[in-house]
């Protein structure tokens, strides 16, 4: 059965501007398993949303702790099917160069860099990070000419 938490993920870049994401494993009782999603997860009771940031790039991927930028916030009422309201916090992240090389992955299959417009166009990435990353990826373009 899935449950929800209130979450954290990295919009995670590398030296090139691609975007660093994780296989997640295929395996059911997790949200969009074999998908390709934002490193993060939840935030456990009594920890600051950067806290379990930081928490999570060293679990996942040894990411040791460093500067994140809040990029954006998506708020998800899922009581309708039986379960609270749930936050995802979106924090930019960036990769010294030669650090993609270093991490080790301890959940999910695979840790791979794709141009945006790749990534977005032809993975399967959960639906949230998706939207999250096409906000990014479109930063430059979106609230222009719109009526």
């Amino acid at each position: 059965m899935l449950t929800g938490a209130d979450a954290v993920a990295a919009i995670l870049l590398d030296e090139a501007g691609r975007y660093v994401m994780q296989l997640r494993d295929d395996k059911p009782g997790i949200w969009y398993p074999d998908h390709w999603g934002c490193f993060g997860g939840a935030v456990e009771p009594g920890e600051t949303p950067e806290a379990a940031l930081a928490r999570e790039l060293e679990e996942e991927i040894e990411l040791s702790a460093r500067d994140a930028s809040y990029f954006t916030r998506f708020d998800f009422d899922m009581t309708t099917l039986g379960l609270k309201s749930y936050y995802r916090i979106y924090y930019l992240v960036r990769l010294a160069p030669g650090e993609l090389q270093r991490l080790r992955i301890h959940e999910g299959r695979e840790v791979r860099a794709f141009e945006g417009g790749q990534l977005l166009a032809r993975e399967r990435v959960t639906p949230y990070d998706a939207f999250a990353l096409g906000l990014h990826h479109g930063r430059a373009g979106i609230g222009k000419g719109c009526a």
